[in-house]
C-alpha cells in the first residue's frame, strides 16, 4: 500500500528526519511509536501533504507520489486524523463530518438533510448513539474524537493515518474503535496507528514500526512482541515497571472535603495529607473532573464545606486557589493547558509572572527560573523563546506541568497527567510528581488509567455517575476492583 524511503527533513538547522523508511502492507494496522519527539508527527504530516520533505519518495499502490496540500493527499485516498482536534466548535456533527466535503441541492444549495443522513448512518456503523445536530462544542473530548473518526470513514479513505486517536476515550468507547479499525481492515484498509499505549498496539496491530531520534531503529511484526520490549526499542534501554509511591505517611492534613456537590457529582467527601498521593478513577462521566473543577474554582460548589490547613474555605476563583496553594495541571492540553500564540517561556512561567516583575518583566529573572525547571523537567527544546506549538506533546506537557512547579504550591492536581505522553516523558513526570510528595506536597491524581493509579497513588476514589464508590487502599487496588467499582458494582477483591 505505501512506501516512504529515504525521507529526510529538517527545520533550520534542526534534523528531525533522517533517511527514514517506513512500509504499509494493504489491509495491515501498523503502529507507528518513539518517544516525543522522535519524529513520528513529522513523518505523517508529510505523507498527508501538510509538509514538503527534504528528499526521499512516496509510493502509493506502485505510484510514485508528492502531496503538496492535505487536499492532495485526501483525495488520493489518505485520511488524517490528527492528535489535535480539527473540528469548528461552532459547527454541528455533520457540517464538521462533511467539511470541505459539502452535499449540494440540484438548485446548488448545501443538503443540509443529506448530509445529516449520511452522518447518522456513519455513526450507526461505528455503533455510537449521537444527534448529528449537535453542536460540536456541546460534546466532550472522546465524542469529539468519534466525530474525527466518521469524517475519515465518509472519505472512503484507503489508507487512515490515526495519531493517539484513543487519548481521552473510555475502555468501552476505545473497545468500539477497535472493531471498526478491525473491519476496515477486513475491507482492505490500511491504517496507521500512533499510540503510547503499548498494550494497545499489542492488541489491534498487525506491525509496529519505531522512531527514536529521527532514525527508524526497528520494524516487526506484533505477534510475540511484548510490551517491555517495544518500550525498550523506543527508549534504547529498559523501562521500568515497579510500582512507585512516595514512602510518606501520616502527614497533617492539607485539603478536606465534605459532602460536595455540583454539576456532575454529588456528596463526595475527601481528605488529603501532607506528602501523599490521593487517586480518583472511574469512567466517562463520573464527575471527577468536575469535582476538582470546583474545588480549583473554576466552577461553582452548590453543596458541601471545603477545608484548606484546617480553616474552612471558599474557593471562588483560581486566583483565589493559587493564593491558598492549590495547582492544578488540567486535562485537554490545548484547549486549558497553554495559550499557542505565546513562547515556550511565557507559558512556562505563566502562573508566577508577578515574581519576576516590579513595573516591567525582568526577562532575566524569568529565564533562570524556567533555565532550572526545564533542566529539571527534560524539556526537549530549541529556543525557549519559540511558540509552544513547536513542541512535542509531550514536552507541552512539562512545560504546563513547569508553571505550576514554579508556584509551589501545598497541594497539586492532576487531571490525566501523562495524556498524550511517551513511556520515556511518563517516568519523568512520575518522578516528579513522587518527588514533589517526598517534599510534602499533597498531590491529587484524576485518571481514567487503571495501571496508573496502581502504581502511583497510595488511596484511591472511585467514581461512578457522579458519586465516590467507594475508597481502595493500596492492598485493594487491582484492576477488578477498580472496574466493578466504576461499572457501579458492589464487593470488591482482596
Amino acid at each position: 500500500m505505501l512506501k516512504m524511503l529515504g525521507i529526510n527533513k529538517a527545520f533550520n538547522e534542526n534534523r528531525v528526519l533522517m533517511d527514514v523508511d517506513f512500509c504499509v502492507k494493504e489491509g495491515e494496522i501498523h503502529a507507528l511509536i518513539g518517544e516525543n519527539g522522535a519524529g513520528k508527527s513529522t513523518l505523517m504530516n508529510i505523507l498527508g501533504g501538510v509538509l514538503p520533505c527534504d528528499s526521499g519518495t512516496i509510493t502509493l499502490k506502485g505510484k510514485d507520489v508528492r502531496f503538496l496540500r492535505p487536499r492532495d493527499a485526501m483525495d488520493a485516498g489518505i485520511a488524517f486524523i490528527h492528535q489535535e482536534l480539527n473540528l469548528i466548535n461552532d459547527l454541528t456533527v455533520y457540517e464538521n463530518i462533511f467539511i470541505g466535503r459539502e452535499l449540494k441541492t440540484r438548485a446548488g444549495l448545501v443538503d443540509k438533510k443529506e448530509m445529516s443522513r449520511r452522518s447518522s448512518e456513519i455513526l450507526k456503523r461505528m455503533g455510537i448513539q449521537l444527534d448529528p445536530g449537535t453542536l460540536v462544542k456541546e460534546l466532550d473530548a472522546s465524542y469529539k474524537q468519534i466525530v474525527e473518526i466518521a469524517r475519515a470513514l465518509m472519505m472512503n479513505a484507503r489508507l487512515i493515518i490515526m495519531d493517539e486517536p484513543t487519548t481521552s476515550l473510555t475502555d468501552v468507547e476505545i473497545g468500539v474503535v477497535f472493531k471498526l479499525m478491525r473491519t476496515l481492515k477486513s475491507q482492505g484498509v490500511s491504517i496507521i496507528f500512533i499510540s503510547h499505549k503499548l498494550g494497545e498496539i499489542l492488541s489491534v496491530c498487525d506491525a509496529y514500526t519505531v522512531l527514536r531520534d529521527g532514525h527508524m531503529v526497528h520494524t516487526a511484526p506484533v505477534a510475540g512482541a511484548t510490551a517491555d520490549e517495544l518500550a525498550y526499542h523506543m527508549v534504547g534501554h529498559s523501562v521500568r515497571t515497579e510500582k512507585l509511591h512516595s514512602g510518606m505517611q501520616g502527614g497533617k492534613e492539607l485539603l478536606r472535603g465534605e459532602n460536595l456537590s455540583g454539576r456532575g457529582f454529588e456528596n463526595v467527601t475527601f481528605t488529603l495529607h501532607a506528602g501523599e498521593i490521593l487517586g480518583f478513577t472511574g469512567l466517562l462521566g463520573d464527575g471527577r473532573s468536575e469535582l476538582f473543577s470546583a474545588v480549583f474554582g473554576v466552577e461553582k460548589l452548590s453543596g458541601g464545606q471545603l477545608w484548606m490547613d484546617g480553616k474552612t474555605v471558599q474557593v471562588h476563583s483560581p486566583r483565589q486557589a493559587r493564593a491558598l496553594g492549590i495547582g492544578y495541571v488540567p486535562r485537554n492540553r490545548k484547549e486549558n493547558g497553554i495559550i499557542k500564540d505565546m513562547s515556550i517561556l511565557n507559558n512556562g512561567t505563566l502562573v508566577t509572572l508577578d515574581k519576576y516583575k516590579k513595573l516591567l518583566i525582568s526577562g532575566k529573572k524569568q529565564r533562570a527560573a524556567f533555565g532550572t525547571l526545564r533542566e529539571k523537567l527534560r524539556i526537549k527544546m530549541e529556543r525557549e523563546e519559540n511558540l509552544i506549538t513547536s513542541l512535542s506533546g509531550g514536552n507541552q506537557q512539562k512545560v504546563v506541568l513547569s508553571k505550576w512547579l514554579a508556584a509551589s504550591p501545598k497541594v497539586l492536581i492532576f487531571d490525566n497527567p501523562t495524556q498524550g505522553v511517551d513511556v520515556g516523558a511518563k517516568e519523568d513526570i512520575y518522578d516528579i510528581i513522587v518527588s514533589l510528595a517526598r517534599e510534602g506536597v499533597g498531590i491529587v491524581i484524576l485518571s481514567s488509567e487503571a495501571q496508573e493509579i496502581i502504581r502511583l497513588c497510595d488511596r484511591v476514589q472511585v467514581m461512578y455517575h457522579g458519586r465516590s464508590m467507594r475508597e481502595l487502599g493500596r492492598e485493594e487496588m487491582n484492576e477488578y476492583n477498580i472496574m466493578l467499582l466504576a461499572t457501579g458494582g458492589g464487593e470488591v477483591k482482596a
